[in-house]
């Protein structure tokens, strides 16, 4: 039966995702500002003479030309107009790994509908993994993440208990994963959840909300133990315990011992 022509929509882009379809075409996971996560079929792509180039390489930022049609999960992409291929990520693997990440939970974790905050968020801190001086991109990563985590609704809770919601006093305080942010001095000891001091806090609070820059004292094993945590909260909140290879070899340590 035919359904009419399908409509032809131009709009910013991320490449989430790129890998062969058969002999000829690639299959794209795109991140668009105006509909959402797409995924379309470039025909075509793989031959040497391909109109698209090198163009569909993950991480690429550009403008789209989908064809959409809402009876199907697979659109199809005419062009893609580059406009960022973000050559700083490939400089390093700490900035390639931390923006794989922010890719890998755009892609599994977006709403299917529009969301041009998220788009937006995306956007501008693979903007800056690129090009940030070596020594922010740890703290850079962690706290893009978060910003991401919570333009997903998924913010944790720090200046009430996130158990009790309680004012929560200066000083030591737990974290608990599980319940979705800080807890009281009674419920850190009823739960025997990890035990922040006061740095720790404070890194954690300044990172969660966004704030990239190196906080005081900062070193490799503070580093680690704030990856560990924040994977742990997004397998628990977002993940609902799926892999996520990404994730997975960001936290690793055999990369970042060094960073």
């Amino acid at each position: 039966m035919y359904l009419g022509p399908m409509p032809l929509v131009i709009t910013p882009a991320i490449i989430l995702h790129a890998f062969r379809y058969a002999d000829t075409s690639k299959i794209v996971r795109l991140a668009t500002r105006e509909h959402g996560v797409q995924s379309a079929i470039a025909k075509g792509a793989s031959r040497p003479k391909s109109r698209f180039g090198a163009s569909l390489q993950v991480l690429t930022a550009g403008v789209a030309h989908l064809y959409l049609r809402a009876t199907t999960d697979l659109q199809t992409l005419s062009a893609f107009d580059v406009t960022e291929q973000h050559p700083g990520l490939a400089t390093d693997l700490e900035r390639y790994a931390a923006a794989s990440v922010l890719a890998e939970v755009m892609l599994r974790c977006a709403p299917a509908e529009p969301h041009a905050e998220l788009f937006e968020l995306l956007a501008t801190r693979l903007d800056r993994l690129a090009t940030l001086p070596a020594a922010q991109v740890g703290p850079a990563g962690i706290a893009g993440l978060w910003a991401l985590v919570s333009a997903l609704g998924f913010a944790p809770a720090l200046d009430r208990c996130a158990r009790e919601g309680d004012d929560l006093a200066d000083g030591k305080v737990g974290f608990s994963v599980p319940d979705g942010g800080m807890l009281c001095a009674r419920c850190t000891r009823e739960s025997r959840t990890t035990v922040l001091d006061s740095s720790d806090r404070a890194a954690l609070c300044r990172l969660a909300t966004g704030d990239d820059d190196i906080p005081e004292g900062w070193s490799v094993p503070h580093a680690a133990a704030h990856r560990r945590l924040l994977a742990r909260f997004i397998r628990h909140h977002l993940a609902e315990e799926r892999g996520f290879k990404a994730l997975d070899f960001w936290e690793t340590p055999p990369w970042n011992s060094t960073s």
